[in-house]
């Protein structure tokens, strides 16, 4: 099925393009949501219009949310977690842990669909991209530390734990006895 954008869909395309797309993608998602119309002889006339609203719309959103790009780039964010004898967590640290915590530094509420990351699951140093917008995506530093060891920057507070030891604590009391039979 060949479809006209109407607004720019991640990993597809922006508005005004031209794609070919599955046809429950399409009938589905796509025509329902109101982000593309059938690419018909009628529609494919407007697509010079339709890029340039799309344009100025995207400039909008675009200036809108440099400063929260700017804020949040850069960030570090910090997790305390339980793990094995070879780094390896018990739990992992997912796309909602990260939301929280940046939203605790940053008072902005980001959604865990916008952050783009695999599920952590040792410990270490990563980093995720949060997609504002298409054009706007800032980088998120990730430090993993193993609970009640110190980090080597100093970068950790008391408040920058709090989120992963909460999603510890919740963890079953099954995979926590391993743990404590390693530290012993």
């Amino acid at each position: 099925m060949k479809v006209l954008l109407l607004k720019d869909v991640y990993k597809l395309g922006r508005a005004g393009d031209i794609k070919k797309v599955a046809d429950g993608y399409g009938r589905n998602f796509l025509l329902p949501q109101k982000l593309a119309v059938l690419a018909t002889a009628g529609a494919l006339k407007q697509v010079e219009k339709i890029r340039s609203q799309a344009e100025i719309r995207r400039t909008e959103q675009n200036s809108e949310l440099k400063g929260l790009s700017d804020q949040i780039n850069g960030i570090t964010v910090v997790f305390a977690a339980k793990a094995g004898e070879t780094g390896k967590l018990y739990g992992s640290i997912t796309t909602q842990d990260v939301a929280t915590a940046i939203q605790e530094k940053t008072r902005f509420e980001v959604k865990k669909q916008q952050i783009d990351m695999q599920p952590i699951r040792n410990l270490g140093e990563f980093t995720a991209h949060v997609r504002l917008t298409m054009d706007l995506m800032p980088e998120v530093k990730i430090i993993v530390h193993r609970e009640g060891e110190a980090i080597d920057d100093g970068t950790s507070t008391e408040a920058e734990t709090e989120p992963a030891q909460q999603v510890q604590e919740a963890a079953p009391a099954a995979e926590s006895a391993p743990a404590e039979t390693a530290e012993a």
